[in-house]
This record gives structure tokens, C-alpha cells and sequence, in this order.
């Protein structure tokens, strides 16, 4: 039967299970505090969760950077762990730590030379005439608190990051669940005052969210290197800073792409957020609660393209490259029946979750309709999200450089732009025909996923 291809079996789905799992817990329980984080901050009032909403726009741009830069180190972690050399993990570890450090020294130096400049751009007055400069202090506070907050999120990242390439899941998600309620029990107390400590409002809930950072990242350091037996390739990892010459290039060329990638695409959500902005303050407020709450939702495909990833490149590091074929056929059909099913899901609750915020009745509406829209989307980018994470773990990257941010900013970011400036089109419509430009995203990445050229063993050759 046809159904076979797309259908695995029952040992197929415990692996699939026994990676998403863990990955899917962490990125629900983080998501979801971080709508009652974004609900906390909007009871200050619309200003305060804009000029939060913007700063974190900024912030989300180094994160999809320290993303991408680790990612193409990463494609060779999988690959080393199926081939079981520990020496290759290591250095990949290294060169993580070098990718990251770097990431934190340049975004530290623009946002703190450029922070004002940056807010400003998504300032915009609207419908309701909301207080415009009060948004960019409310956004400088924030700013000012949050950017600590790269240093232990990067760091978390290189560790967390190597644990789940070598198969280790559970400490990662554990450590979020952690990090989490930290920052809630922080965020009760900092942004509102209790048990004595004054009212702090973003200060509050940037202190939290830095607290919270850093104990996420001291539990995954601590446990990684506690545990030496189970994680071999973190002995001797800092005797050394040596990385060989070889494997420095291979990833350099492997990864350039990635990184470029994810900050270009980062880049060009941020663009489009800025262009939406043009219909007022009340759109940016709009798009951060629908941005929040869809983020809860999106983590079924976002786990599952981390599995596939995973998955696909453990199998092509082993050399099982017709298992790595047929599973990806799998994996792809489970993500998007899964994302179709929690897109009903959102669809129904859309009109809902507008309402817990203290805010006013047209950014309820708007993000509502926002809300709507993205479900709608949501098995459509649940095929895009797989395809583009087949094509990286075979190492395409200059494939996915073009499949994914080449594609932002060829077309979705001009669309937006155009629509923005030169009619009066208001901004769910406007983002409704965005997004549905993925569509043609959906097609080329059928094409390139079908054409097998994603299926490539890295790690066969590996020079000692």
C-alpha cells in the first residue's frame, strides 16, 4: 500500500517519540511561559508590552544567529556521533564555543551603540495614538537588562546543542523546565512587587528572564561535565583551544551558509514586522501577541524539524543512507498531519487568547485575525520547516541559504515592503499574502527534497 511510505513502524515511531518528546516538553513549557511572561508584561499596559515586544524583535535576531552559527558544526556532531568518534565531537565543541563568542561580542557592541535607533524604526502612530516615547524608554530598559543575558544563552546553546546531537534530549528539556520557573516565580515577583521588592515592571521581567538564563545554562554545564561516562567528548575540552585546520574549513564551508542563513532570515521577519508596524503601534502590539501565542502552537513543526535533522543525520554519519531516504519521507508526512491537527487546534482558540490581555479591543482584534491566519498556514510551513532541515542535515547549506532566507528577502520581504509603503492595504490582509507566498517555498522544497541530493555522508573522511 501507498500509505506504507508515509506510515513507519512501531519501532520507527519510538525513536521518532524518543527524540521529539523531550524536545517538543521543553519548547511547550518554555513557550507557554513565555505567553504568561508576554500576559505579566501587558497588565503594565500596551506601551510597556510594545517597547518589550520590539526589543525582543532585536533579540531574536542574535538568537537565530547563534542558531545558524552553530548549526553547521552541528550537521558534523550528528554525523561524528553515528560514526562514534568522540575526537571529531570535540572539536566541533570547540568550534561552537569560538561561533558563539564571536555572536555575543557583535551584537553586544550594535545593540548598545544603536539600541535607540533600532526601537525607533517599528515607532509608527496609529489608530489610538499611543505614547510613542514612552514605548522607546520602556523598550531601552529592557534593553539594558537583557543584554547580560547573551553571554549564558550562548553558552547554553554550544552545550545543549551537542547534547541533543549525540542523543541526549532529557537534561536539555530538563534544564528548560527549570529555567522556566524561575523566570515565572521571578516575573510575579519583579514585575508586579511582592515580598517587599518594589514594582520593576520590564526591568522586572528582563532580570527574571537573565536570572533564568543563567540557571539554565550553570544545569546543562554542570551535568555535562558530571557525567564524563556518558559524555566522553567533553574530557580535555578546554585543555586544548587547537581545532583541526581541516575540520575548521569543512565547517567553515558547511556553515557560512547556515549562519548567513538564520541571520539573514531572522533579519527579514524582523523587516517584515517593521513593515507591518507602518500601520500603527497597535499592529506591533498586535503582532507580538499573535507572534507569542503561535509560538506554543508552532512547537509541534519546530520539534519536529530539530528530529529530522537529528534523525537523518545520524543516519547518513552511519552510512544508512536508504534508511535516511525512507525515514524522511516518514517524518515529513508525521509533521505535517501533526502541525494540520494542532492548527485546528489554534483556529478554534484564536478568538480566545486575545483576551486575557490588558489591552484594547482592536489589538485583541487584530491579533486574533493574525492568529487565524498562521493556522490556516501552519501544515504548509510544517513541510516547508522539514524540507529545509532534510536539505541541512545532508549538508546543502548553500541550498538552504537560498531556500530560505534567499526566498525572504526575494520576495516576502519586497512584497511586504511594497504593500506597506504604496497602498493602503490594512496589515492582516497584508499579512495574509505574505505568507501565502509559501506556497512556492512548498514546491521548490518538494522538488529539492526529491531530488536526493541532500544525501551525503560528511564525516566518511575525517583527517586525524
Amino acid at each position: 500500500m501507498i500509505l506504507k511510505k508515509f506510515i513507519g513502524d512501531r519501532a520507527f515511531y519510538r525513536r521518532l517519540f524518543s527524540v521529539m518528546a523531550p524536545i517538543l516538553v521543553q519548547n511547550v513549557i518554555t513557550n507557554f511561559v513565555s505567553l504568561l511572561d508576554n500576559v505579566m508584561v501587558g497588565q503594565v499596559g500596551t506601551e510597556p508590552m510594545s517597547g518589550v515586544a520590539i526589543v525582543n524583535q532585536l533579540l531574536f535576531v542574535f538568537n537565530l544567529c547563534i542558531f545558524g552559527g552553530l548549526a553547521g558544526a552541528g550537521i558534523f556532531t550528528a554525523q561524528f556521533y553515528g560514526k562514534g568518534d568522540d575526537e571529531g565531537i570535540r572539536d566541533t565543541f570547540r568550534i561552537k564555543l569560538y561561533i558563539a563568542a564571536a555572536a555575543v561580542a557583535v551584537f553586544a557592541i550594535l545593540l548598545s551603540l544603536r539600541g535607540e535607533q533600532l526601537i525607533s524604526l517599528f515607532l509608527h502612530e496609529g489608530e489610538e495614538n499611543l505614547d510613542l516615547e514612552a514605548t522607546l524608554g520602556y523598550g531601552l530598559d529592557y534593553l539594558r537588562v537583557m543584554l547580560p543575558g547573551t553571554v549564558p544563552f550562548a553558552l547554553m546553546q554550544v552545550y545543549a546543542s551537542t547534547l541533543r546531537e549525540t542523543g541526549e534530549t532529557m537534561l536539555p528539556m530538563k534544564a528548560g523546565i527549570a529555567a522556566v520557573f524561575v523566570n515565572l516565580c521571578l516575573n510575579y515577583v519583579l514585575i508586579f512587587g511582592h515580598f517587599g521588592i518594589p514594582a520593576l515592571g520590564v526591568v522586572g521581567a528582563a532580570a527574571a528572564t537573565v536570572v533564568a538564563r543563567f540557571t539554565e545554562c550553570a544545569i546543562v554545564m554542570i551535568w555535562t561535565h558530571a557525567k564524563r561516562d556518558r559524555n566522553p567528548y567533553i574530557v580535555g575540552v578546554y585543555r586544548s583551544p587547537r581545532v583541526p585546520a581541516r575540520l575548521c574549513r569543512q565547517v567553515a564551508v558547511i556553515g557560512t551558509p547556515l549562519l548567513l542563513n538564520e541571520s539573514l532570515w531572522a533579519g527579514g521577519m524582523t523587516m517584515l514586522n517593521q513593515c507591518y508596524s507602518e500601520r500603527g503601534l497597535e499592529v506591533v502590539s498586535a503582532v507580538n501577541i499573535s507572534t507569542t501565542v503561535a509560538d506554543l502552537f508552532f512547537c509541534a513543526f519546530f520539534a519536529m524539524g530539530t528530529t529530522v535533522s537529528i534523525m537523518i543525520g545520524q543516519r547518513l554519519g552511519a552510512g544508512e543512507t536508504e534508511f535516511a531516504v525512507e525515514e524522511n519521507t516518514k517524518l515529513i508526512a508525521f509533521a505535517v498531519a501533526l502541525s494540520a491537527a494542532v492548527g485546528v487546534v489554534m483556529a478554534a482558540t484564536a478568538p480566545l487568547i486575545p483576551r486575557i490581555y490588558n489591552t484594547t479591543d482592536t489589538v485583541k482584534r487584530l491579533a486574533s485575525q493574525l492568529l487565524t491566519v498562521s493556522a490556516v498556514m501552519m501544515p504548509l510551513n510544517a513541510f516547508v520547516n522539514s524540507s529545509y532541515f532534510t536539505l541541512r542535515s545532508g549538508g546543502k547549506t548553500v541550498i538552504t541559504f537560498i531556500f530560505d532566507s534567499g526566498f525572504v528577502w526575494a520576495l516576502s520581504v519586497p512584497t511586504a515592503f511594497l504593500l506597506s509603503r504604496f497602498t493602503s492595504l490594512p496589515a492582516v490582509p497584508m499579512f495574509a499574502a505574505v505568507e501565502s507566498l509559501n506556497f512556492i517555498k512548498a514546491a521548490v522544497g518538494f522538488v529539492l527534497v526529491k531530488s536526493r541530493r541532500w544525501v551525503n555522508n560528511l564525516v566518511e573522511e575525517k583527517e586525524e
